[in-house]
């Protein structure tokens, strides 16, 4: 042999031992799922219609706060994206202005209350007189009357103070609910100038304030009512999970291309932070519960459109075609093609679901 046969077949018989290794230490050898033999269990399984939605703000979730009294932004303690309580101070207007009309609207009220008492007192004096018949008649009427009037004058100065007391109630901003600042268009040291329609200077989103608005079809409809849980997930957010429940649906349908669907409105669970309006939604709503056969989904195998289980026949395994429902918890439901004394096959390295 010369010596480039030799090599040729020691190479050979290397590519050869070393195939002979792997097949033997591959990492599938031997370890073929064991079989295991289950009868078909009843459980309780859900019904589910499945609809596309939309994160929409809930109606008047959106509150525009503004100044109702003219002035300069004194102070302003929000910002963009800062969360605010219910009665937390929002912005100052200086009241130095409202502040010294207030003085002088209760100066005058004290002053035309002082003519009021007076007027009383000479009321009260002509009432004697004429009790003793030292003055006339029309003298009692003309202090009655001039009384009358100062008390006229006192309630007209004092709903005057009043307004203005409410004016300067007004420079100091409160927020009328709890949320989060969506936008801000004043800053400090700014004028704001009251006119019919408030001025808005800051935008707030409320808490629990976003809902999802399915689309539900007309087919599906009759099975949806208020109080279904929920669960959907957001494109922005595909591996997680969020839970909500019906809680009304729309009277009217909408046709959309000759399809009819109905809006169904659904309160969102938990903390929500990271939806936000406008996000879409693949969305599923539990419709109802039933009892069903169900076996592992490891049971479940598959021949092109087919599912199908292996039965335990006297140690021989028989293929049984059937019909698959819902799937949950690791278990899906049999709707047709096994009974509750079948013996299923699960296991033994067979390609599943």
């Amino acid at each position: 042999m010369t010596r480039r046969a030799a090599l040729a077949a020691v190479a050979v018989l290397a590519v050869l031992a070393a195939g002979l290794w792997w097949w033997r230490d591959r990492p599938d050898a031997g370890t073929a799922s064991p079989v295991r033999v289950v009868t078909p269990e009843r459980r309780t399984v859900a019904s589910s219609v499945l609809a596309t939605g939309v994160v929409r703000l809930r109606v008047g979730a959106e509150v525009r706060v503004g100044s109702q009294v003219s002035g300069i932004v004194q102070e302003l303690n929000v910002t963009v994206g800062s969360h605010i309580e219910r009665g937390a101070v929002i912005a100052r207007i200086d009241s130095r202005g409202i502040e010294a009309r207030l003085a002088q609207a209760r100066a005058q009220v004290a002053v035309i209350g002082q003519d009021v008492a007076r007027a009383r007192i000479e009321l009260a004096r002509v009432q004697r007189l004429e009790a003793q018949k030292l003055v006339a008649q029309s003298e009692v009427e003309d202090r009655t009357l001039a009384l009358a009037e100062a008390q006229a004058r006192l309630e007209k100065a004092r709903r005057d103070a009043a307004v203005v007391e409410t004016d300067l109630g007004y420079t100091v901003i409160r927020a009328p609910i709890s949320g989060t600042v969506a936008s801000v268009t004043t800053q400090k040291g700014e004028t704001v100038a009251a006119s019919f329609t408030t001025p808005t200077f800051v935008t707030i989103i409320g808490d629990n304030a976003l809902q999802l608005v399915a689309m539900v079809d007309e087919t599906d409809i009759g099975g949806v009512a208020a109080g279904n849980p929920v669960t959907f997930s957001v494109e922005a957010f595909p591996a997680d999970e969020f839970r909500g429940r019906v809680e009304r649906i729309a009277p009217k349908g909408t046709i959309l291309s000759g399809v009819v669907n109905y809006e169904v409105m659904i309160g969102i669970d938990g903390q929500a932070e990271r939806l936000k309006p406008d996000m879409t939604a693949n969305v599923t709503i539990e419709t109802a519960q039933r009892e069903a056969l169900v076996v592992p989904n490891a049971a479940i195998l598959r021949d092109d459109g087919t599912r199908y289980v292996y039965l335990e026949a006297g140690g021989k395994a028989e293929r049984r075609d059937v019909t698959v429902g819902a799937r949950e918890g690791g278990f899906t439901e049999i709707r047709r093609g096994l009974t509750a004394d079948d013996r299923v096959r699960v296991g033994g390295g067979e390609r599943t679901e």
